[in-house]
This record gives C-alpha cells, sequence and structure tokens, in this order.
C-alpha cells in the first residue's frame, strides 16, 4: 500500500509541476496577445485622430478640438484623450479624463524628443494603463502632443480567470491520473505479481507440477529472467535435498553437483582454484547483430564446472569464438556464467600459425596417433614442436599472472596440449598444487619412444604433483615410460616418481558423466509406449521405415573403429537377412579436424562406406545405414540414445569413451543393449556390455544379432547393472576424487624447483 502511495503522489507531483510549467508559457503567451491587441487598438485611435485633430491645431480651433475629443472618448476601454503642447503642458482633455492622469507621462515626452509616436504601459492606483502619444504639426514642426490613455486593468482580470482553470484543469488531471494509475497497478503489475506469489508459493508447498506464469513484453523479460533462475535454484535445491535424504535412509553415498561443491569448499578452505584447457567453458559467436554464449558439447565442461563454481576459481582457456575478443575486459577476463557469474574466465589467444602448430600439428598429428594405437602413423614436425613450446609458455604467463597474490592455489591442468605447462609453472610458483589430467590412453614405452621430445615432455608432466589417467593400466605405463627415459627412481608401491627430491603421484582416475537422480526402476507401460513412438518419430524425420534402431555417436576420429563397425553391420545382414528392412543404425558422425589429410580422407571413406551398404541392401523405404554427418547437440543425440535398441562403441583404442556412458545414462527405461570394445576404458566398468573386438567382424555381426534377440529380463538386469555402475562413480566423483588427491598432498615453499638440474635443456632454452 505505501509503494502504491508512493507512486501515485510521485506521478502527480510530476504531472502537477510539468502542468505548472506549460500553464505558465500559456499565461504568458496569452497576456501578451492581449498587450498586443490594446497596443494596436490604441494606435489605430490614436492614428485615426490624427487626421482630423491636426487641421484643428494648425487653425487653433479649440473649441472644435473639444468637440472632437468628447465624441472619440466614449469608445470601449477609452480612459482618456488629451492634448498637450509643444512643452508637454496639458492643453485640453475630454471631460471624464482623471485627474490621476493629468500627470504628464513618460511617452508624451519621448514623442515630442523622437518626433514619433510612442506608447508604453504604466500602472498608476493599483491599475494598468496604454498610453500612445503621437505629435501634431502645424509648418512641419512638432505643435501639440495627441496622447491616448486606454484602461488595460482586464488584462489582469483575464490571468486571473485563466489560472483559475489552469488550476481547475490540473486538479482534474491528477484525479484522473491517480485512478488510472491505481487501475493499472492493479490490473497490469498487482495481477502478475499475484500470479508469481501464487506460483512460487505452490512451488514452496512442494507442486512440482505447478506451471510458471507467462510473461510477455519487454516489461517482464528482466523479471521473467530473474524469477526463472531462482525457480530452478529452488527446484534444484529442493531435488538436491530429498535426493540427499532418500540416499541416507537407502544407506547410499550419491555424489551430485551440490555434495561436489560442499566437499571442494571443505578441502580447498581458503585456496583458490584454477583450471587451464585448451576449449574454454563458453564460446561466443556472432549471430546475426547479436552476440550468443554457447556451451561447448564436452564432457570435460561438465566435471570442472561444479568445481569451478564452488569455490569462484578461474577457468584459462583458448578463446576460439568469433566474439569472444568482444566480451571481455582489458585484462582479457569475463564473469561465467553471464546470468549469474560464479568464476573468472580467461581467455588466452592465439594466431593461426599458432594453432597450426600446436593444436592440429604437435597435438593431434603427433601425439594423438602416437597415444592411440591406431595404426595411423604419428608425424612430429620440429616448426610444430616449436609452437607446441611456445604456447605451453603462453597459456603458463596467462595462468601466473591470474595466481599472483594467491596463497597456496590449486592448478588443475587438463590433457595432452599442455605436457610442458606444469614444469613451467610449478619452478616460478613453487607453493602451487598442481594436478594434470591425461584424457588419451598412455602407449607403452616403446610406443612413446617414438617420439623424438620424450624426454621433455615427461620432464614437464613430472613438474606436477599429481598426474590422473583413466585406467591404472595407462598409470603402468606412464611409470614404464618415465623409468626407461629419465634418471629417477620410480616408487612401484606409492605410484610416485621421485626426481631430483621432488615426487609426482600417478594415480588412475576413470573420467565419467552426469547422471539424473532418482530411482533406476523399470519404465512404466507409458513411459516404453513414448519410446517406441519416440523411434517412430525419428525414422520418420530420418525417411526410414524400420522396427529396430541401432545408434553410433563419434567425432569422425580414425580412433573410433567407424569403418570396422560399418564392416560389421555389413556381416550383419549378410547373416541374419530377416532384419533387412526392419532394423536402421544410425550414424552420428560429428566432422572433426577435416583440413588434415587424414581426417579429410577417413571423413570420405566413412560416407563412401555407408552409400555402398545402402546400395547393396537398401529398398524403396529403408535404409540399412543413416550417416548423419553434422554437429548434433545433447538434446538431439539424447533423443536416439532413448529410443535406440542396440548403441555400438567399437573403438579401436579410446583412454574412457564416454558415448558408452551417456547411452547408459540416458536410459532410464532401463531397455537398449551396449555392445562395447574390449579397447575402451569404459570396458573396465560397463562389464555388462556385450564386449567386442571391433577388428573381428563376425563377433560384431554375432553381437548385434544378440543384442536384439536378448530376452527382455536380461537386457534390463544387464542395464540396470551399468546404470549402477555409471551412477556410483560420475563425473562428480571423479571430479572429488581428483581435488581429494590433490589436496592431500603437503608442498613445501622452495622444496622441489629451485635445482636448475630439474629442466630439460629444451624448456631450459625456451625459458631464456
Amino acid at each position: 500500500m505505501r509503494a502504491n502511495f508512493v507512486l501515485i503522489v510521485s506521478l502527480i507531483v510530476g504531472v502537477g509541476v510539468a502542468s505548472y510549467l506549460f500553464s505558465v508559457h500559456q499565461v504568458h503567451a496569452a497576456q501578451q496577445a492581449m498587450r498586443a491587441e490594446v497596443v494596436t487598438r490604441s494606435e489605430l485611435l490614436t492614428e485615426s485622430l490624427d487626421v482630423s485633430v491636426e487641421p484643428l491645431i494648425e487653425r487653433r480651433a479649440y473649441r472644435e478640438l473639444r468637440t472632437l475629443v468628447e465624441r472619440f472618448a466614449n469608445r470601449e476601454r477609452l480612459e482618456g484623450i488629451a492634448i498637450y503642447d509643444d512643452r508637454g503642458a496639458l492643453l485640453d482633455a475630454n471631460s471624464r479624463f482623471p485627474a490621476s492622469l493629468k500627470t504628464v507621462p513618460g511617452a508624451v515626452d519621448k514623442a515630442l524628443a523622437q518626433d514619433q509616436g510612442a506608447g508604453d504601459f504604466f500602472s498608476l492606483d493599483g491599475n494598468l494603463y496604454r498610453v500612445y502619444a503621437l505629435p501634431l504639426h502645424r509648418d512641419k514642426k512638432v505643435r501639440a502632443i495627441l496622447a491616448v490613455f486606454t484602461d488595460a486593468s482586464f488584462i489582469r482580470a483575464e490571468n486571473g480567470e485563466i489560472w483559475r482553470e489552469i488550476f481547475l484543469r490540473i486538479l482534474v488531471e491528477m484525479l484522473i491520473i491517480a485512478t488510472i494509475t491505481v487501475l493499472v497497478i492493479r490490473w497490469a503489475f498487482m495481477g502478475r505479481i499475484r500470479e508469481v506469489a501464487e506460483w512460487m508459493r505452490d512451488l514452496r508447498a512442494g507442486d512440482g507440477t505447478a506451471k510458471p506464469p507467462v510473461f510477455e513484453g519487454d516489461m517482464f523479460k528482466p523479471l521473467a529472467r530473474e524469477v526463472t533462475h531462482l525457480t530452478r535454484s529452488l527446484m534444484l535445491a529442493r531435488a538436491a535435498a530429498e535426493e540427499e535424504a532418500r540416499l541416507r535412509e537407502a544407506g547410499e553415498s550419491l555424489w551430485t553437483a551440490d555434495r561436489l561443491r560442499v566437499y571442494v569448499q571443505s578441502k580447498l578452505e581458503d585456496s583458490r582454484l584454477f583450471a587451464v584447457s585448451n576449449r574454454e567453458p563458453y564460446e561466443h559467436f556472432h549471430q546475426g547483430r547479436d552476440i550468443r554464449a554457447q556451451v561447448p558439447a564436452s564432457g570435460l565442461v561438465t566435471a570442472l564446472e561444479p568445481v569451478l563454481r564452488a569455490c569462484e576459481g578461474t577457468w584459462v582457456a583458448h578463446g576460439a569464438g568469433d566474439a569472444d575478443r568482444e566480451t571481455v575486459d582489458e585484462h582479457d577476463r569475463l564473469g561465467v556464467p553471464a546470468e549469474e557469474p560464479h568464476y573468472t574466465l580467461r581467455r588466452v589467444w592465439l594466431d593461426k600459425q599458432e594453432i597450426e602448430g600446436y593444436y592440429y600439428g604437435f597435438a593431434n598429428e603427433g601425439l594423438w596417433p602416437l597415444c592411440h594405437i591406431a595404426h595411423t602413423r604419428p608425424t612430429f614436425r620440429a616448426e610444430d614442436w616449436e609452437c607446441y613450446q611456445t604456447v605451453n609458455q603462453k597459456f603458463a604467463r596467462a595462468l601466473l599472472e591470474e595466481m599472483r597474490g594467491a596463497e597456496r592455489p590449486v592448478v588443475l591442468v587438463q590433457d595432452y596440449h599442455f605436457a610442458l605447462l606444469p614444469l613451467t609453472v610449478k619452478e616460478r610458483f613453487p607453493s602451487c598444487r598442481l594436478a594434470i589430467f591425461w584424457h588419451i590412453p598412455w602407449p607403452n614405452p616403446e610406443a612413446f619412444g617414438i617420439c623424438p621430445w620424450q624426454r621433455e615432455l615427461l620432464e614437464g608432466l613430472l613438474g606436477a604433483d599429481l598426474i590422473g589417467f583413466h585406467t591404472q593400466t595407462h598409470c603402468n605405463n606412464f611409470l614404464e615410460t618415465v623409468d626407461r627415459a629419465l634418471e629417477s627412481r620410480t616408487d612401484w608401491d606409492r605410484f610416485a616418481v621421485n626426481r631430483h627430491g621432488h615426487f609426482t603421484l600417478v594415480r588412475p582416475f576413470p573420467i565419467s558423466v552426469a547422471t539424473q537422480d532418482g530411482n533406476t526402476s523399470l519404465a512404466s507401460p507409458a513411459e516404453s509406449t513414448s519410446v517406441y513412438l519416440e523411434r517412430a518419430a525419428l525414422f520418420k524425420e530420418l525417411g526410414v521405415e524400420a522396427a529396430f534402431m541401432g545408434i553410433g555417436v563419434d567425432r569422425v576420429d580414425y580412433t573410433k573403429g567407424i569403418l570396422e563397425r560399418f564392416s560389421g553391420i555389413e556381416r550383419f545382414f549378410e547373416r541374419y537377412p530377416a532384419y533387412r528392412g526392419k532394423f536402421t543404425f544410425v550414424q552420428i558422425g560429428a566432422p572433426s579436424r577435416t583440413h588434415i589429410k587424414r581426417y579429410h580422407d577417413l571423413f570420405a571413406d566413412v560416407e563412401s562406406e555407408a552409400e555402398r551398404i545402402n546400395w547393396k541392401f537398401q529398398t524403396a523405404s529403408w535404409k540399412p545405414v543413416v550417416f548423419l554427418k553434422r554437429h548434433h547437440s545433447h538434446r538431439e543425440i539424447d533423443r536416439f540414445y532413448k529410443a535406440a535398441d542396440v548403441c555400438l562403441v567399437t573403438s579401436l583404442h579410446d583412454g574412457m569413451n564416454l558415448v558408452a556412458k551417456e547411452f547408459v545414462a540416458a536410459r532410464e527405461d532401463d531397455q537398449g543393449a551396449l555392445i562395447l570394445s574390449r579397447f575402451t576404458g569404459a570396458s573396465r566398468e560397463l562389464r555388462d556390455a556385450l564386449m567386442v573386438n571391433p577388428y573381428d567382424t563376425e563377433q560384431v555381426a554375432s553381437a548385434i544379432y544378440f543384442a536384439l534377440e536378448m530376452n527382455p529380463e536380461e537386457r534390463t538386469a544387464r542395464m540396470r547393472r551399468m546404470r549402477r555402475a555409471v551412477k556410483d562413480n560420475n563425473i562428480y566423483r571423479w571430479a572429488a576424487n581428483l581435488i581429494g588427491e590433490l589436496s592431500e598432498i603437503r608442498v613445501e615453499k622452495g622444496e622441489i624447483l629451485g635445482q636448475p638440474s630439474l629442466i630439460g635443456p629444451a624448456v631450459r632454452r625456451l625459458r631464456e
């Protein structure tokens, strides 16, 4: 009520002041118009008298002059007519001429002096008059002055009347405005606010089905945005609390984003967290005249976002969006997410040559094939190595700038793009605790020994306090590589490397995906029906008639075994012709690094192989293989996950492969079968998948048939066990294990990297 009163009073005062200012202008204009009318009438009368009076003055016919003056003196608002001699003395005046006006006015003297008409307004005894004096001539000399006096008091009376009308009009306007304001507030605002209040009351009461009010127009957009954020936070907090209570009741221990947040805060205490990765969590792109933010499809972003949010840390990454530079401040920083900033994104800029050499060259034509046993020869070029060193140094400088002034900072470096960064950072900031997670496999010592700069890479990695891999096998391979390539002491009991007094722990941290909270019971009949309807809708969109669906989701990369997968599918249709016209395999293939010749040729080969198989088996309304060759969003892919009967993951070599876990996490109906390559890290955890050797075409074909013919009870039991494994070991547990292990490491200031011998020759040369 008080707010309404303040608003109404403010509007009334504002309108009143504005109306007053306009009224002053209006009254002034009216007054000027009336004065102009008086001036015009008095001058016309004086000039008309001049024609008659001047001859009488010449003849000295004063009696006739009086008669003439008396006749004209009866005009409306004419107060009097007087004639003065050439010295200003009154010669004659009409009989009603007021005695108070007999004093010679200034206009008469002015007319005498200038020999031309002169007029003026003056006040006398509280009345307003207008006098106009006109010289009269005889023998071309001024002999007299004719003065006409007009009563102008009506102007003041009219002004008063105008002000009364204006006051009444302003009063009526204020009453109307107050009434309209009250109605508008009640109709347009109070109604909306009441809807929001009722909606939020329902949500607070636990009614999750309450529909949010619909906001229309730009006026309500900020309110709608903030209410939506608040509601989402409330619902997430409620869901997290309910899930935590359910888990406590069931004696379970599920890791969630909220639990991770609390855990990280307790472990890091007052330490600041810094993350380094090639890919940034938010990219900005031009869309017409606007700039839109996009979250890249990345398990890394899913894993690190809750950690960075929990401690308001800093994420250092390559700014790759075409509008990234327009969204940062003068220090290349911005708060993210934009609607509710929780941490800082620091962008590092790379030119085209650096991207070509560091990312596409050394990282993806050298280290990627070196670490994946996929029978693709790695390419090592000296110029690419130089770019790799330069970019690692550039990221290290950016990270050190962000860490300036921080006490006991914690650093998480991500992936094979930054093997040299740990040593550089630890040398300059020994008190920081630093971990690097290697997201791809680590090969055996013989394979890694191909790299001409293996010593420099190993020395750079051993600058970290903790190195993480997906599996214990990769940890063992790394330790064996260090044991053979460097002078160091390997502690196999602790799985650590002691090099020049600095200990580096090596641990397996199998990465995972975020899972939806909730139980894993069988879907209801309605939910099962919706799966069939969704599958039919997808087939209709694809222009295919089929009953069963297989799905594969990959970047088009030679390590993913897509061609081997297609060979297995072709063999399946040859061995089991009954499934022709019934089973369609959908391959979602996101183009990747296509300007690298190996990838460009592979993409063409995959496309050609799909066309060849279709040509061999397809009918007018059915295709065996549908190749969707573009990037798809998580939402788009999720539809295929939930509708597919079988998902094929046939990687030739993979550190983990999150597609397998994403498929399992999406199957809330506990249906579907997973065919999984035994050369993936995921095969160590998802033991109820149908394991295959992707090179064994017959085995792949048999696995597809077994998955489609599997007993429903067995299929459900397998999926439930896999969902339990993914749920228990989700992405939040991965992050918690990594942070927890790193936080337990004790780092003494200046203890580790003060010795020049720790620095490899190439790194030392680069630093100098």
